[in-house]
């Protein structure tokens, strides 16, 4: 066995060994060289911020949905185009932004990111009513922005934080996630009916936008990369992007949990653009509504509705799944996937009862989607995690990126699409009827669950390579073979570098 510095496990949550409450060494600080821990916490704080503002912008649109149809006169398949030529801007420019962000300042991508997302959004506001090609060039531009922000902001994460204190700042951080969402729809149907117009939804995030700017201007720092997995004087140990993008392919752990977050990334794209409207047809089909001529106000409690079932059950989901991985990570090395599983095939029949209930029965689906949502969301931070602890620090940008592209290409880039598509074609075969539409989009919407049975197999067999794998990523970050691995056996010990100093560890407290 290769003698030499092995990281301190990037994902240990504690000073303990596996189980058994052994310590192992005394605990490191968590703010890397040269940065306090308080502006370590302010950089998070304000990063958390962008990414609530960043999720609010993405589902403005959907929480107006039926508004922008009838304001532009077009179908389910077009107002599906807005989210899907989004998502595909957002992750054809991913891997542009991966590259940079592991290669230059990450601060000024940011900013460029956000001033791009914010400006543009604005502009999107004042397209006609005659001009709906505008409006889909717009949310392209919008994707570009979010891009940078996206790929870049969690590695800022990696390189402020180890351990348990990585975890809750990257729950933190995606609570933003359902939390923005919900918000977006809350603040969309509310704007909407103060002002009597949709597009004044589209003009709230921009007026944050200009905040968040200032914020990362002034509060962001750019931490050095690996900080917190290297000592002070160890040389970064850098590679050209094609072996970057050979290893990472090579990553079974990263690979699977990528493939198991592409079906979350098509349930939630599905549910964020047509849950509302869902609802909203279902209450019509059940006789407990009219349509009113101008539209207005006819989707506003469905759109509310499911904006606070969102925020909650993100709330609950994002921070259960946190806390789960942080008390289960030390006994079992294989949790994180199988919390990540079992969220997903657990959510899988919640939302299938939830549309079976819609039409007779609001309430119980209201509650599934609760419980479906919530069990979804318990993955976010999580699949972060993992991809952070199995990945080197040289390479987190561009293994984000390739994240992004790849959930999002097979994920929620197509799915909305692919919905509406479907639901237009079951409703031109079934007479115009309130209660054929409903039925329409909830055969299309099958297709939810349909993917979260195959999402949950994938995060199943990331359980059998990420011991492995998270090894591998510690001993590149220390300059060491990736592939000269020790034995599986426990009285192996290895050097794990505790605060800068070297620290036997036996190699099963480190595979825990």
């Amino acid at each position: 066995m290769a003698s030499g510095p092995v990281l301190q496990p990037a994902d240990d949550t504690g000073d303990v060994g596996p189980g058994d409450g052994t310590p192992i060494a005394p605990s490191c600080p968590t703010a890397p060289h040269g940065i306090s821990p308080t502006r370590a916490r302010l950089t998070v704080a304000v990063l958390c911020y962008i990414n609530l503002l960043n999720y609010m912008d993405r589902f403005t649109v959907a929480s107006v949905l039926p508004d922008v149809e009838e304001f532009f006169g077009i179908g389910d398949g077009s107002s599906g185009l807005l989210q899907t030529v989004f998502i595909s801007s957002y992750m054809v420019l991913a891997p542009v932004f991966g590259y940079l962000g592991d290669r230059h300042n990450r601060k000024r991508l940011l900013c460029l990111g956000i001033a791009l997302w914010s400006a543009v959004t604005l502009a999107s506001s004042f397209v006609p009513r005659e001009r709906f090609w505008v409006l889909l060039v717009g949310r392209a531009l919008v994707g570009v922005g979010e891009a940078s922000y996206s790929t870049i902001a969690p590695t800022l994460i990696a390189d402020l934080f180890a351990g348990a204190a990585r975890s809750r700042a990257l729950g933190g951080f995606y609570l933003a996630v359902p939390l923005g969402s919900g918000l977006g729809y809350i603040a969309g149907a509310k704007v909407k009916d103060v002002a009597a117009d949709w597009r004044w939804a589209l003009r709230v995030t921009p007026a944050l936008g200009a905040l968040a700017l200032t914020l990362l201007t002034t509060v962001v720092t750019d931490p050095p990369r690996g900080g917190l997995e290297r000592p002070p004087d160890a040389p970064l140990p850098r590679t050209s992007w094609a072996t970057d993008l050979r290893v990472l392919a090579t990553n079974r752990s990263l690979v699977l949990s990528t493939l198991g977050f592409t079906a979350v990334a098509f349930v939630t794209g599905g549910l964020a653009l047509w849950a509302p409207a869902f609802l909203y047809r279902s209450r019509l089909a059940g006789g407990r509504g009219e349509p009113c001529p101008r539209g207005r106000g006819c989707d506003g409690d469905e759109s509310l509705l499911f904006g606070v079932l969102t925020c909650v059950s993100g709330v609950l989901g994002v921070g259960a799944g946190a806390e789960l991985s942080r008390r289960l990570r030390p006994r079992c090395p294989h949790a994180d996937p199988l919390l990540c599983g079992g969220g997903v095939l657990g959510a899988a029949p919640c939302l299938l009862l939830a549309l079976l209930c819609a039409a007779p029965c609001p309430p119980a689906a209201y509650v599934f989607i609760f419980l479906g949502e919530t069990l979804l969301s318990l993955n976010w931070a999580i699949v972060a995690d993992i991809l952070l602890y199995v990945v080197a620090p040289t390479r987190r940008s561009t293994a984000e990126a390739l994240q992004i592209v790849v959930s999002h290409l097979l994920g929620d880039a197509g799915s909305p699409y692919l919905i509406g598509v479907v639901s237009d074609a079951l409703r031109e075969a079934a007479p115009p009827t309130y209660q054929a539409g409903a039925r329409a989009l909830e055969r299309a919407l099958l297709l939810c669950p349909f993917a979260g049975a195959l999402g949950g197999g994938a995060f199943l067999a990331t359980a059998l390579t990420l011991p492995r794998d998270r090894l591998r990523a510690q001993r590149e970050a220390a300059g060491l073979s990736p592939d000269d691995l020790p034995d599986d056996d426990a009285g192996d010990d290895i050097m794990v570098p505790q605060c800068g100093r070297p620290t036997k560890v036996p190699v099963t407290h480190v595979l825990a």
